[in-house]
């Protein structure tokens, strides 16, 4: 059973946002399957399916109440998606932009899109999962699409050829004028430090609001640390190290058609454990 531990710790990931709770729900899963009769079940990977499924959709309803007295913004942990990793199946992990979107969503209105868009479930199948109605089935996934309001994300985003070293070449230069020209007219910047390291509280909107930020960090704190580029969720991405080598920023990006739309600022420490460790 326990090859099926990349897939299940992918579905609860996608439900929660975070790795290290979703390891644990598998593990839980696991450890609760010991206890029942497995020879009255036939077909034992849907059964796991199904209850690292619920075990997630009850952890993500605990998970927001903690949510609402979080620090700043809380965005969620990122995993690395360009190396292998056999504790996920990388395929099926959601964009980050889809992740922070998706947080809007109610625990079992983002299972029910995961399970639609993402692991392509007919309503049949996510109402057996879920222990609903297919016609609830089909209402959640309208509330969630109503809710979203915009398209999903692609979830594979793939910048222009050298995207990231001109960025990185920009700031250092602090060049505004092209700096200017890669940024989406009404891009928005988030950092989550979690309380644990420095964060800017509220998100940052508007062109001029965050060049001056971006340029700001990266004359300041970034100018002369090392650098290394990433996937992160399938998206581009900057990881920033301290003197000492330790993972102290992950930047991501979130470009369309080669215009900066979004950038994702992650420093709490606890959301930067599992890329430490892949360094």
């Amino acid at each position: 059973m326990d090859a099926l531990r990349p897939l299940l710790i992918t579905y609860a990931y996608n439900i929660l946002g975070s790795f290290e709770d979703a390891q644990d729900i598998v593990q839980d899963a696991f450890l609760k399957f010991m206890d029942v009769d497995s020879s009255k079940i036939d077909n034992k990977k849907a059964y796991l399916v199904r209850m690292v499924i619920n075990l997630a959709i009850n952890q993500k309803n605990r998970q927001k109440k903690l949510i609402d007295s979080y620090p700043g913004e809380w965005l969620p942990e990122p995993v690395a998606t360009e190396s292998a990793d056999t504790l996920l199946n990388r395929k099926e992990v959601l964009s980050y932009s889809l992740m922070v979107l998706l947080e809007k969503l109610n625990a079992k209105q983002r299972a029910v899109f995961i399970l639609k868009e993402a692991f392509d479930y007919d309503h049949e199948e996510i109402a057996e999962v879920l222990g609903i109605s297919v016609e609830n089935s089909r209402k959640l996934l309208s509330r969630a699409k109503s809710q979203l309001r915009e398209p999903a994300p692609e979830t594979d985003s793939v910048p222009p050829p050298g995207y990231l070293d001109k960025y990185l070449d920009v700031i250092r230069k602090g060049d505004t004028h092209q700096l200017e020209k890669m940024l989406h007219d009404e891009v928005v910047v988030i950092s989550d430090g979690g309380g644990k390291a420095v964060a800017f509280i509220n998100p940052v909107a508007g062109k001029k609001s965050v060049m001056a930020l971006l340029l700001g960090l990266g004359n300041k704190y970034y100018k002369n640390v090392r650098v290394e580029q990433a996937r992160i969720n399938h998206e581009p991405a900057l990881f920033y190290y301290d003197d000492d080598g330790m993972l102290v920023t992950c930047q991501i990006f979130v470009i369309r058609e080669g215009i900066l739309e979004n950038v994702f600022f992650i420093r709490n420490p606890d959301k930067l454990r599992a890329l430490q460790k892949k360094s």
